[in-house]
């Protein structure tokens, strides 16, 4: 099943297309995320508020966002824009002066972006390469209001910026999430990692919702495309980062996770890389914690605009 750009999407709701990236010679990280209606939106968040009971407009709130992870640097952009700059159809996203776009055997990505909170250029196309595409919707509430598949756990990415200039191919990662409601009415934190095995990809979700019921995923891909559940290792805890958001993952009894890296630490979210052992196999793996009750927190809220500029128009006249 190819990402399906114009599914429909309620008032209130959302829907992202992800990719993680790493080089083949572990120096640098990639990951790409396209929003219809951005979770994390500040602005969307008070809209919703505004427009109480029957939702705002998720396409008044598209933003792409870029991290790009080397050694001794980061790049990221998370540019926030309206209706008149968004354009979509079932193979094609455009956002802006970028675009995600389905050829019926890879998905391109241009990328034309400026990062915050200092701004400099990103600019490059980056191509991906499922070695299969899969159909497995998983519903993360009992409700079924909020969903996840990946569409190619294995693939090959390449990359090629021009700003800064740098290539790369490796290793990747793609999926997507649609909801028709906040994360954060349904949900208090998850943990979600993925790794490649020698024989595939292995997927962990672990999601804690505001019921208190859980959802524990352990899910394994094959080469050919064929997914199973196994049974998920221990919890493995790893070091609080600096705003204290708690991290676990899943590693094999007797091998505890490591950090390798945090990518990012923010009051709310990290992401990280890991390493650890999952049936019977060392791996490293994209690991990201969400903690939506801190999310929710006003102070929190007050916050975000720093690292989310938002600009009106097809042109992107910045709002005041």
């Amino acid at each position: 099943m190819p990402p399906c750009f114009d599914i429909p999407i309620p008032p209130g709701g959302y829907a992202w297309w992800y990719l993680d990236a790493l080089s083949d010679d572990g120096q640098t990280g990639l990951t790409i995320i396209g929003f219809i209606g951005s979770v994390f939106s500040p602005y969307y968040a008070w809209a919703r508020r505004r427009a109480a009971p029957k939702g705002a407009d998720p396409l008044e709130y598209c933003a792409l966002n870029v991290a790009l992870y080397r050694p001794r640097s980061k790049r990221w952009t998370l540019t926030e824009r309206a209706r008149a700059a968004v354009s979509r159809s079932e193979s094609t996203l455009a956002i802006g002066p970028s675009s995600m776009s389905w050829d019926g055997s890879a998905l391109e990505i241009a990328i034309d972006e400026v990062t915050v909170p200092l701004p400099s250029r990103v600019r490059g196309t980056v191509r991906v390469h499922p070695r299969f595409l899969g159909d497995r919707v998983v519903l993360l509430d009992a409700q079924g209001i909020h969903r996840w598949r990946a569409i190619a756990p294995l693939a090959r990415v390449e990359a090629h910026f021009t700003h800064p200039a740098m290539n790369f191919c490796g290793e990747g990662y793609l999926d997507t999430n649609s909801g028709e409601a906040p994360l954060e009415d349904s949900f208090t934190s998850w943990n979600w990692s993925r790794a490649g095995l020698k024989g595939g990809t292995v997927v962990f979700y672990d999601v804690l919702r505001r019921d208190d019921s859980k959802l524990g995923l352990a899910l394994r891909f094959d080469p050919r495309g064929a997914s199973e559940e196994f049974a998920a290792p221990p919890a493995s805890r790893l070091p609080r980062p600096g705003w204290g958001v708690e991290r676990t993952t899943r590693s094999d009894p007797g091998h505890p996770a490591s950090l390798v890296r945090t990518f990012e630490d923010t009051p709310f979210y990290t992401r990280s890389l890991v390493r650890a052992q999952v049936l019977g196999e060392g791996v490293t793996a994209v690991h990201e914690s969400l903690s939506l009750a801190r999310f929710r927190a006003p102070w929190v809220q007050a916050l975000l605009p720093f690292r989310m500029p938002r600009v009106s128009g097809p042109k992107g006249g910045r709002v005041a």
